[in-house]
Order: C-alpha cells, then sequence, then structure tokens
C-alpha cells in the first residue's frame, strides 16, 4: 500500500532544476518506495543491493552508466562511491536536469563523495519516516511549522486527535513505513531486525567501532538522553568507553540519522548562554525500544514520557521542513539563570519560541521564559506551546497554546 508523501512535488520540482538528486536518510524510511513511484517508465532502476551490479559499478563505472544511461535511479549510492566521478562527466556532458536520481542510507563515505565530484550539480534531500499527516493521509501541502497562529490556522480543518492515549500509541510504534503501510505486525521483531540491519551495514566496517557490544550499549544509552542537554563525558562513564570514542560513536548516530543535535541560540551580545547541543533521536518508536518501555502505557505513564513526547513533537517539526526540502534555523535556549525554551526559530531576523508539554492544561506559566529573550535585543515574534490541549487557544497577548493534533 502506498502512502503519498509530502515531498513528492517538491522532489519532482528540484528534479527540473538539477541534473543529479540524492535522496537520504536513514534505512526503511521508504526513499526507494517513494522514487520508484514517481519514476515514470522512462527511467530505469537499479540497486547496488544486487551484488551484481555493485560490483560492475565498483570496478568497472564507465561500463555501468553505459548500460544503466540516464535517466536512471541508482539505489544505495554509498556502496560504490566510485561511480559519482563517472557521474560528474556525464552530466557536465550533457547538463540534463533530473539525469540521476540517488538514494542513500548514511553519510560516511558517500558525502564526501558527492561534495568532491559533484559540488554544485546535486540536490540533496532528507527523508524521514512518515509524518503524522501522511500516515493519517491528511492534508499535508501545507507550510513548514512555525508557532504563529495565522499558520497553524491552516491546519485546524484537518487535525488530528490530540488525546495522550492515541498519541502515545504512536509514539510507541514510530514511523517506520514496514509498521504501518507493510505486512509487519510485530513491532519488537522489527525493531531487533533493524537494529541488527544497521550494526551489520551501516556500522560493521567503520574503524571507529572496534566492539559491536560497547556500540550497542551506547545507542541505548543515547536513547535514554534523547530531549536532554548532552553531557558527553557523562555518557561516555555510563558505556565505559573514552570521551573521544563517544564523540565518535555520536559522529556516527548523526550520520546514519538516527539522531540529530539542536544547538543552543547565541549572540555576538551575551556570553551567558549554556552552549551544550541537546540530543534527540528522529523515531520515537525505535527510541522506546532501545529504552525497553514495552508497551505504550508504561511508556506515557513512564519517567521518559516527557523527554519523548518533547522528540516526537520536534520530529514532526523537522519532518514539516525536511519533507518540504527545506531547513529549519532551529535552536534551542537556556541560560544561566534557569530560564529554558525548548525549541527557537530565526526566521527574517526574528525569533519565535515554543515550548513543549506533556499536559492538557495550558498555564501562562509555559511561557514564562519567553521574556528572557528581551535581553538579546531581538526581534520576538509570536511564540507558542505544542501540548496535549484539545483545542488551540490564546495565552497571553503574543503566545498560543496549540493542540498536538495540529501538526
Amino acid at each position: 500500500m502506498y502512502y503519498s508523501r509530502t515531498l513528492e512535488s517538491a522532489f519532482m520540482d528540484a528534479s527540473t532544476q538539477f541534473p543529479v538528486l540524492l535522496l537520504t536518510g536513514p534505512r526503511q524510511v521508504g526513499k526507494t518506495t517513494l522514487l520508484r513511484h514517481l519514476c515514470g517508465k522512462e527511467r530505469r532502476y537499479v540497486s547496488l543491493d544486487d551484488l551484481t551490479a555493485r560490483s560492475l559499478a565498483s570496478e568497472d563505472p564507465a561500463l555501468f552508466l553505459q548500460r544503466y544511461p540516464p535517466p536512471v535511479l541508482i539505489d544505495e549510492v554509498q556502496y560504490a562511491p566510485q561511480l559519482l566521478p563517472y557521474i560528474k562527466m556525464v552530466v557536465d556532458a550533457s547538463r540534463t536536469c533530473g539525469a540521476f536520481w540517488l538514494t542513500g542510507s548514511q553519510q560516511f563515505q558517500m558525502m564526501k563523495g558527492i561534495t568532491e565530484s559533484l559540488a554544485g550539480r546535486v540536490a540533496v534531500i532528507n527523508l524521514l519516516g512518515f509524518s503524522r499527516r501522511e500516515l493519517e493521509r491528511r492534508e499535508h501541502g501545507l507550510e513548514p511549522f512555525l508557532p504563529v497562529t495565522d499558520r497553524m490556522n491552516a491546519h485546524v480543518a484537518t487535525s488530528g486527535t490530540s488525546n495522550l492515549d492515541t498519541v502515545f500509541k504512536r509514539i510507541w510504534m514510530g514511523s517506520f513505513p514496514e509498521l504501518h503501510a507493510g505486512p509487519v505486525r510485530d513491532r519488537d521483531l522489527f525493531y531487533s531486525s533493524y537494529l541488527q540491519t544497521y550494526l551489520q551495514r551501516d556500522v560493521r566496517d567503520l574503524t571507529q567501532v572496534g566492539d559491536q557490544q560497547a556500540f550497542v550499549r551506547f545507542v541505548k544509552a543515547s536513547a535514554a538522553r534523547t530531549g536532554q542537554m548532552l553531557n558527553l563525558s557523562e555518557l561516555a562513564r555510563d558505556v565505559d568507553v573514552s570521551v573521544m570514542t563517544a564523540k565518535a560513536w555520536l559522529s556516527i548516530l548523526i550520520a546514519s540519522f538516527q539522531a540529530v543535535l539542536v544547538q543552543p541560540y547565541h549572540t555576538n551580545v551575551t556570553k551567558r548562554l549554556v552552549k551544550t547541543p541537546k540530543l534527540y533521536f528522529l523515531d520515537t518508536g525505535l527510541c522506546a525500544y532501545l529504552t525497553e518501555w514495552t508497551s505504550p502505557e508504561t511508556l506515557a505513564a513512564g519517567a521518559m514520557s516527557g523527554a519523548i513526547f518533547e522528540t516526537y513533537v520536534f520530529a514532526e517539526v523537522l519532518k514539516s521542513w525536511w519533507h518540504r526540502m527545506r531547513t529549519p534555523n532551529l535552536y534551542y535556549y537556556r541560560d544561566k539563570d534557569g530560564n529554558e525554551i525548548d525549541l527557537l526559530f530565526e526566521q527574517d531576523q526574528t525569533l519565535f519560541p515554543l515550548e513543549i508539554k506533556r499536559g492538557a492544561t495550558p498555564n501562562r506559566d509555559w511561557v514564562r521564559a519567553f521574556s528572557a529573550l528581551d535581553r538579546l535585543k531581538k526581534t520576538v515574534g509570536e511564540g507558542g506551546v505544542i501540548c496535549l490541549c484539545k483545542e488551540h487557544m490564546p495565552l497571553t497577548a503574543k503566545t498560543t497554546a496549540f493542540p498536538v493534533g495540529l501538526l
């Protein structure tokens, strides 16, 4: 069963502007399914998971491109980085837009080859798992999320439910297409298999990972810290590895799209802000599996409920931008006076603060920290709170509580 993706129209538009398009993202989020759906009959498809095709691409790239001339979709291109200079030569000879569509599930060596060989010729596009709107087949041709009333009003007519049980079932299950549109019904078996595939195919060949069991402990310890400021020394100590090893392994999680870091907001006029990034996992189902929550109910009532709800909202916000081929200027705020703001958007020299609360009764205390932004001497626009309330309601003249179902 095919679920329409928000990225479709933006991807096709980019294909009329760039000769090469590279679709990246975690394993099994539907990259191949999306592009094969968009391919049309004239575009050939070849997967470098096929060892015969991979061998040809690695050993004789010129012959490979004669056998699979553009327009072509090449799946898992990271397995044959030798192809990239030859793709460049073909592109430079013809300059045909949309000639090569590529997919890749990790960035370790692939992105280095892309930037060296295809700079100025390639559009790099990120895809994550289903957004909630995609999964529920609601209207998703909307502007990227920003906590302003006019933009959020456009979401009201197609909003989803915001009750605790429904949201945490979605959080616990995660966003991988196989769990929703495929034949897989055993959620734990899926994540167990996913973890093994990830270790064997994305991590195994990296020299930084000498002890795979320690790396698994590191991944689980990182998942337990989602939505929190990252203390790398503490994380390294808990896993019993050096700080340098923890830093290298964290780069693997980020390069393979399992997690992202959000940097603290700071300007040149203030030195009082904390400069430690926050860590977010990109799929809440995988995060819940790694931290061993056995049901949506125990997760919703457990110690991680607030952090994983924040992680879920963050991922939905990020998808609303990435799946429209846009990149948000997104930060968090914390100062030495203890003022904290979960997310801070900067757009057109204006700051838009957002709090994320696992509560259903909004109150003004939730946005009290927003006033700390005044000291930055920047324009502060509207702000808001994403929570479990049933409908959006004003908190102050410039802040609104939005139900999570509007995402």
